[in-house]
């Protein structure tokens, strides 16, 4: 009986730690709070250089367990996704009802392959497998590194996923004329954070591999704060007025690379989905492809 009762306590203390981890989970550390970041030549913070999120969000933006990839009979543990906290404030998603049942069908269908290219068929998985533009913000927490560069005029942020690629306009607010994978950015600044207002975005983007989705009235409001050298803070309002019923928040930090030869890589992933989606139809030829 003693014994059993241990066993309930160590249980029920254990839950209690990770109730209270979880809660926390979106409350990020300030490693120097009195950090005052580097200025450009033209004043503003400088936040350039060669950043990257270490989070699992790109698996599912909220608190999950470790989860065995789609083809695990094939794939083993290579294919598997780390357990995680998640980044979003509160660790739940406001969808409309409607919402909530098409968040499930895509987790069901997220390694459907369209050979047509097309991913406004419904029966698309994730963009992702596919080679597509990971959106924002998805694109600041995939597990690669990005570049930021800046000027007067605007920053510029090169992903190594893809080589994707998106400008902030910091002159004068650009209207998003035709909607796209990345969006429309404009910034400012206030004090040491960089705001930017991204919209424009077309009707396919996912935040991760869990299914979690918004349609082309997608908005997102970022916040880029330096805390340290080494550290920025990145946090995101989300609002989806055609998916969710109110705006939602996302916070995590960003750690930046200081290796003498810390550099992005090429990861050119059309290539490597072509086999996927063609050599099923014998459309795809290995010798051709790689020219």
């Amino acid at each position: 009986m003693e014994k059993n009762k241990a066993g309930a306590l160590q249980a029920g203390t254990l839950i209690m730690c990770l109730a209270g981890v979880a809660a926390a989970q979106t409350q990020i550390h300030e490693p120097f709070p009195d950090y005052t970041p580097p200025r450009t030549l033209h004043g503003t913070p400088d936040i350039s250089g060669i950043w990257q999120s270490f989070t699992t969000a790109n698996w599912n933006i909220l608190s999950h367990s470790v989860q065995p990839g789609p083809f695990a009979e094939v794939t083993g543990a290579w294919g598997a996704g780390r357990a995680g906290l998640g980044i979003v404030e509160g660790d739940e998603l406001p969808y409309q009802e409607w919402a909530a049942t098409e968040q499930q069908r895509n987790f069901e269908n997220r390694a459907v392959v369209n050979v047509t290219n097309d991913p406004r068929r419904f029966d698309t998985g994730d963009p992702e497998l596919q080679c597509f533009r990971a959106g924002v913000p998805r694109a600041n927490y995939m597990p690669f590194p990005f570049r930021i560069f800046q000027t007067p005029e605007q920053v510029l942020i090169v992903y190594e996923y893809k080589g994707a690629y998106r400008t902030i306009y910091m002159d004068e607010e650009r209207p998003a004329y035709d909607q796209s994978w990345m969006g429309t950015s404009n910034g400012r600044w206030e004090g040491n954070t960089l705001v930017v207002d991204v919209q424009g975005f077309n009707e396919h983007t996912w935040f991760d591999r869990e299914g979690n989705f918004a349609s082309d009235a997608l908005r997102v409001t970022e916040r880029w704060t330096p805390v340290s050298p080494y550290h920025m803070r990145y946090e995101a309002t989300i609002q989806d007025p055609n998916v969710f019923t109110r705006p939602w928040n996302i916070g995590f930090m960003l750690y930046r690379h200081v290796e003498a030869d810390a550099r992005l890589h090429e990861f050119q992933c059309i290539p490597i989905v072509e086999p996927m989606m063609y050599r099923p139809l014998g459309f795809y030829d290995e010798d051709v492809s790689n020219d």
